[in-house]
């Protein structure tokens, strides 16, 4: 399959692409595992001929990704979402030194890319047609004309960057904004899914009493089990110094709430959207508000009670971001369902699809690899055994 040239049409501040490429080059020294990949796909090439869209926010270890696609043979368009950062040096970079254009969406769509790689589901709704498929993260219920492989449902996406990378960089985060001290102190999450699991692990581990609210009885029973302890949120809200949000649903902390959250209350949310926290009520419920650091609004209430909401609602984590050895690991599954795409999308029904078990173990071998960790393999006895048990049939 043939593919016309794509055509840098931005005018960037070139000059800025030498600290880029350094930055750029610093980060990919912890992506090992997508280091692995590059070298397997300058070999095999197995997106020669395909133009390939990527819709993502735009930094160091994302360009490192964009860099691997085109080292196996695609001709590569990024885009960002407008509200996104969008560093200038790594702009420059990509363009100067690897040829890869970071363009509006609109003039990223009209490239006709054949892959898709899409964070949040934004660019899928507007895909023209000729898209052989993609991948997503932030899966989502519609059906599109072209297989999709749901990146976020991957066991490794669940287990490194929700568990443990959104439970340190949510922490980070909160610390980034406010220096508080966690010790001593009550921290209440809401939700106890991945993302849930990994803020109260760490929040233990920094000293914290932790408090989880859950609409699940199975999950509200596993976090009691985990050694926390567990409560409407109704119950919380008088309990907790800092809220965290992570359910992925709509005012998880409203009116009711507020009405009795203690004066210095810090409230923030680790889920996808502001909607977890019902920002207007509290609003229509403050004397006035201001802002009393970066990243820190502070509502007063008519009671006096002065609650104080980090980086308005949106992802705490935001700034900060996912660790680099945690979106190294996101990053590979993108590069390698991509690939499973360019060769079975024939025989794959246009519906979502969950990331193939094969590629999630290949993701964990190559990080036990760079790490230099070796694992036990099954003899052939015991293969064997495996196959003909009883209960294996």
């Amino acid at each position: 399959m043939n593919a016309d040239p794509i055509v840098d049409t931005d005018i960037l501040d070139l000059g800025l692409a030498e600290p880029g490429r350094r930055r750029t080059e610093w980060v990919f020294q912890s992506m090992p595992v997508l280091q692995a990949i590059r070298k397997q796909f300058i070999k095999a090439q197995p997106l020669a001929g395909f133009r390939v869209l990527a819709g993502f926010s735009i930094s160091p270890e994302t360009a490192n990704l964009l860099v691997t696609l085109r080292d196996g043979g695609a001709q590569v368009v990024a885009t960002a979402p407008e509200s996104a950062p969008k560093p200038p040096d790594v702009l420059a970079c990509l363009s100067k030194d690897y040829g890869i254009p970071v363009l509006p969406a609109a003039s990223a769509l009209a490239t006709e890319p054949h892959y898709v790689l899409d964070q949040g589901g934004r660019l899928l709704k507007e895909v023209p047609g000729g898209v052989l498929g993609a991948t997503l993260e932030l899966a989502s219920a519609k059906l599109f004309p072209f297989p999709v492989i749901s990146v976020d449902q991957a066991q490794a996406t669940h287990l490194f960057d929700h568990r443990y990378g959104v439970g340190q960089s949510v922490l980070d985060g909160v610390l980034r904004c406010t220096n508080l001290f966690l010790s001593g102190i009550t921290v209440v999450i809401a939700g106890y899914g991945w993302c849930g699991r990994g803020i109260a692990t760490r929040a233990r581990g920094m000293g914290a009493n932790v408090i989880i609210t859950e609409i699940d009885p199975t999950r509200a029973l596993e976090a009691l089990m985990d050694g926390n302890r567990v409560m409407s949120m109704a119950e919380a809200a008088a309990f907790g110094d800092l809220f965290l949000t992570a359910t992925g649903n709509k005012n998880v902390i409203g009116r009711d709430h507020f009405d009795r959250l203690k004066s210095g209350a810090i409230v923030a949310n680790a889920g996808h959207a502001p909607a977890e926290i019902d920002l207007g009520a509290l609003d229509r419920m403050a004397s006035s508000h201001r802002p009393i650091r970066e990243s820190v609004e502070e509502y007063v209430l008519r009671d006096g009670r002065r609650i104080q909401v980090l980086a308005q609602g949106q992802p705490v984590n935001a700034a900060g971001g996912q660790p680099t050895a945690v979106r190294d690991i996101s990053l590979a599954i993108h590069a390698l369902s991509l690939e499973y795409l360019s060769k079975n999308h024939p025989q794959m029904p246009h519906r979502i699809h969950p990331v193939p078990e094969e590629i999630d173990r290949q993701v964990a071998r190559l990080k036990l690899e760079a790490l230099g960790l070796k694992i036990d393999r099954l003899t052939p006895e015991q293969e064997a055994y495996l196959a003909t048990r009883p209960e294996a049939n």
